[in-house]
């Protein structure tokens, strides 16, 4: 873990305003790291700037408290919400993760046909389907 920080990747203002306590286990901790091992800091190097997670673990109360999926890849530590300085910038990320990462799901969160809102991106080991979605 080179560029990213475990405290980064757990951080929520949603549950600091709520006293929702997000503290990963041991078992999701290692979820994480592997993410940030074998995608986000694999994806720092190439893009060359800071990336900032806007979303990284999110506990089961946490998860329902921002509206996130029932299935959430968040929950289990294998999921990041991503963005650079700018939408045009996110879709430079997109680009990098599908071109040169292995990820169970890469989704265009949101904005519009030539840049996303931010940058959805899971890489659970046991299931690696390359999935690109645009939502």
């Amino acid at each position: 873990m080179k560029y990213f920080t475990i405290e980064e990747l757990t951080r929520s203002a949603t549950a600091t305003t709520r006293g929702i306590d997000n503290t990963p286990t041991p078992e999701i901790k290692a979820n994480l790291e592997r993410l940030v091992d074998k995608v986000l800091d694999g994806l720092r190097e190439i893009y060359g700037k800071p990336i900032t997670v806007n979303s990284g673990y999110r506990c089961p109360e946490l998860n329902k408290a921002v509206g996130g999926s029932k299935t959430s890849d968040h929950m289990n530590g294998f999921a990041v919400d991503i963005t650079a300085s700018s939408k045009k910038e996110n879709a430079i990320l997109f680009q990098i993760i599908k071109d040169n990462f292995d990820f169970d799901q890469l989704i265009w969160e949101k904005g519009n046909s030539e840049y996303p809102d931010w940058v959805h991106v899971s890489y659970n080991p046991n299931r690696l389907r390359k999935q690109v979605l645009k939502m």
